[in-house]
């Protein structure tokens, strides 16, 4: 399929442009077709899928903060089921390409979903949330652990021969250890970076703004810290694909992730602003690389060469 300008592939994943569109920010994708051509952009990673359905937090669970975002949403979905009987069908018709999102409270939930999701046609590929508590380990996060990491999934790993992207959460006490880990055991691609923990309180009640009390920060405040992040990765694990998520809302934003290493990116905060942004990207990056007779290919880990370069001179 290489053949396009703005087409990448990430290991086994191959996709007609570097624009996704993140989990948890653009529902199943059916609620965004007036503003976006879901066969047009490179793909959208559902709303993360359960076992069972789930209902999520009790509201409020949004707040605005400067230059971003807090969620405490509660991985509120329709169940794996409801998503593959329902909603799946009607994405293969609008020629979406469907990377699943997957969730759950052990490895087995993981596994289960996964498995329930591989006899279904039209997805592209797997991604799992790893910044889920792990209620048989006490509550400790799968991606703050590179043991638990490892072997959550390894187990998804012998569940599926689809391609398997592994979301990484930026709250990891060491992320390239994270990231380690999550490749030597399966993952084709590493997705990165999730939401921080973060919180707001109302100065007048002095309540916490989300029902939950903390929630998931996002939108251009991590931009900077999402972009250091990746760069990192991607200079410790050269050979990784990695998709790239934090504070994008315009070309040169997708620029930044793709010369710190990022093949792809995917759009979150910015749909709530803006919901057809992910198709104003397409665009412009196609425009971009015509000016300038590139591909994207061409643009995926620039910023790398001024590092090797500074570390010559060091050497020297």
């Amino acid at each position: 399929m290489i053949a396009s300008p703005l087409a990448v592939r990430l290991g086994p994943l191959e996709l007609k442009n570097p624009i996704l569109t993140a989990s948890g920010t653009f529902g199943y994708g059916l609620e965004f077709t007036e503003f976006v051509d879901l066969a047009r952009i490179g793909g959208l990673c559902t709303k993360g899928l359960s076992l069972h359905p789930h209902a999520g937090n009790v509201p409020p669970r949004i707040c605005e903060t400067p230059a971003g975002m807090l969620n405490a949403i509660g991985l509120q979905n329709v169940g794996v089921d409801t998503f593959v009987k329902e909603k799946l069908p009607r994405l293969r018709e609008l020629g979406a390409t469907t990377i699943a999102n997957v969730w759950g409270d052990t490895e087995e939930d993981y596994v289960t979903v996964v498995e329930a999701l591989e006899g279904a046609a039209g997805i592209a590929a797997i991604e799992l949330n790893i910044s889920c508590p792990n209620v048989e380990k006490g509550g400790m996060l799968f991606g703050n652990s590179p043991s638990a990491t490892a072997s959550l999934v390894s187990r998804v790993r012998r569940a599926t021969k689809r391609p398997l992207v592994v979301k990484l959460s930026p709250n990891a006490p060491d992320l390239v250890e994270s990231a380690r880990a999550a490749s030597e055991s399966g993952a084709d691609v590493l997705s990165l970076i999730n939401t921080f923990v973060g919180m707001a309180i109302d100065p007048e009640s002095a309540r916490p703004r989300l029902s939950f009390g903390t929630g998931g920060l996002s939108g251009p405040a991590i931009k900077p810290i999402a972009v250091r992040m990746v760069y990192q990765v991607a200079r410790a694990l050269p050979k990784v694909p990695l998709i790239g998520i934090g504070g994008i809302s315009d070309l040169s934003d997708v620029l930044e992730f793709l010369a710190a290493g990022a093949a792809a990116i995917q759009v979150g905060t910015a749909n709530f602003k803006d919901p057809g942004v992910s198709g104003r990207l397409v665009q412009e990056l196609e425009a971009h690389c015509a000016s300038r007779g590139t591909t994207v290919a061409d643009l995926v880990g620039r910023a790398h060469r001024f590092g090797e370069a500074r570390d010559a001179g060091a050497e020297g």
